[in-house]
């Protein structure tokens, strides 16, 4: 290997070598065509995080029967020479306060803190003067209040006057008294009690049809049964890392994907999109419309995971044992 030769230039010998095209190459490795073209034109920038390229440059060579090492020593040795530095916001220095502007400064604080004074004080003041009037109008209430306390005591005065003329007819007072008597007003409440006693019998048959709707809501209670993924252990059993995942969108589906090194992808697919992810370990998945999606792993495609509307949580690909 020469001092000048390039990651690209290595990689494509090698498939040279080997008479493989770029489609048999990609259907061997599992790695979509447009990342192993980055990879023979030293086009890094078109390619995912330096994990899942390391994992491209393996699956490249492992499928030619080549050695990693000298791949991965290029690729880093690249890398290295040509690190992205990000660019910085150039910081200009404010300008010193002059003089004059200090002397505006200090004025505005000392106008602000008169002012702050003077509000407190007119605020004060309004306090005093509505309490004040709260006193007076309390005096005045009590005043009003103890006055007609007084009048009572004139009215039975003027009744006591004109009483002397009234002790005239004195024959009227037994006559008023015989019938009050003798009226039996008690006698009409007891009478009046009975209808009391029916409202209260009447009373229990509204506590029936009460009972009889409460029963009804409560049968619905139970919440509905979530799919059963199906077992994917048969299908990708003999499965090895790196897993390349594939997605393919038939409705709008909400799908989370974390891989192995802890990269966590998450957005609403729209439908006829496709979706890859790489990882050197098992995928966690979280699909909200099982039956909008189907996917591939390593080339193999999975049964279907549910129903359309279907929400499947925490899914390992490939399973575990």
């Amino acid at each position: 290997m020469s001092g000048t030769t390039s990651l690209g230039t290595y990689l494509r010998d090698l498939r040279a070598r080997r008479g493989l095209s770029l489609d048999e190459l990609a259907r061997l490795t599992r790695v979509a065509s447009r990342y192993i073209e980055a990879l023979e034109a030293d086009t890094f920038g078109a390619l995912p995080a330096p994990v899942f390229t390391r994992g491209y440059i393996r699956a490249y060579c492992q499928a030619l029967h080549e050695p990693v090492e000298e791949a991965l020593a290029l690729y880093h040795s690249q890398s290295v020479r040509t690190p992205s530095v990000p660019t910085q916001p150039v910081k200009v220095a404010a300008p010193p306060p002059s003089a004059e502007t200090e002397a505006r400064s200090r004025s505005t604080v000392l106008v602000s803190f008169i002012l702050l004074v003077v509000l407190g004080l007119a605020l004060f003041g309004v306090t005093l003067a509505l309490q004040s009037g709260k006193d007076t109008t309390e005096k005045r209430t009590v005043d009003t209040t103890s006055s007609p306390s007084l009048s009572p005591s004139s009215t039975p005065a003027i009744a006591e006057a004109p009483s002397p003329p009234v002790s005239e007819p004195v024959a009227a007072p037994p006559p008023v008294i015989t019938p009050r008597v003798v009226s039996p007003p008690p006698v009409a409440t007891v009478h009046t009690a009975p209808p009391a006693v029916a409202s209260v019998h009447a009373t229990p048959p509204t506590s029936v049809p009460s009972a009889s709707p409460a029963t009804p809501p409560s049968a619905p209670s139970a919440p509905p049964a979530q799919p059963a993924t199906p077992d994917l252990s048969g299908v990708v059993a003999a499965v090895t890392s790196p897993y390349h995942l594939v997605a393919r969108v038939s409705e709008p589906t909400w799908i989370r994907v974390l891989t192995e090194d802890g990269r966590l992808s998450e957005e609403t697919i729209p439908a006829g999109q496709v979706r890859e992810w790489v990882s050197n370990g098992p995928f966690v998945l979280t699909i909200g419309n099982a039956g909008g999606v189907s996917f591939e792993l390593n080339g193999r495609v999975l049964p279907a995971l549910g129903p359309s509307g279907a929400v499947i949580s925490r899914l390992v690909l490939p399973p575990q044992q």
